[in-house]
């Protein structure tokens, strides 16, 4: 299983979603961190992502082969991360077919109709919790 962890500007919450998941993950599950750009890659790195790469080619190349595709909303986002997620990477987020888990954070001027009151890091306990989960239920 390939999963993808796309993430730019720092990459400070992909990193923690990395090291969240190989914390939980004992099975054979490669996470490739996908950075806009390299400092974001190099931190999601630090995390212990078994690959990474950086930069709107990469980024549309490898969502290929994701069988999950992990990030914020801003990866649905044409133009968002201040213009570093280009409309290429969006449409490449969209049109794969791995199961995308996104986190409702976002800089840009849009609101999320019923999403709970939620910090970041619970955010991130509950996504790594549904990673799991669907995970467990391909393996059935």
């Amino acid at each position: 299983m390939v999963i993808c962890v796309v993430d730019g500007q720092g990459g400070k919450i992909g990193s923690v979603i990395i090291g969240k998941l190989k914390e939980r993950l004992k099975e054979h599950v490669e996470i490739i961190a996908l950075g806009t750009n390299s400092l974001a890659t190099q931190n999601m790195m630090k995390a212990r992502a078994n690959k990474g790469a950086s930069g709107e080619n990469a980024i549309v190349t490898t969502l290929r082969k994701a069988d999950i595709v992990i990030g914020t909303i801003n990866i649905l986002m044409a133009n968002s991360m201040l213009g570093e997620f280009t409309p290429r990477m969006a449409q490449a987020v969209a049109e794969s077919e791995a199961v995308k888990y996104i986190l409702p954070v976002t800089q840009s001027n849009l609101v999320v109709i019923g999403m709970q009151a939620l910090s970041i890091p619970q955010m991130i306990e509950v996504l790594v919790e549904e990673v799991i989960k669907g995970i467990e239920r391909c393996a059935r």
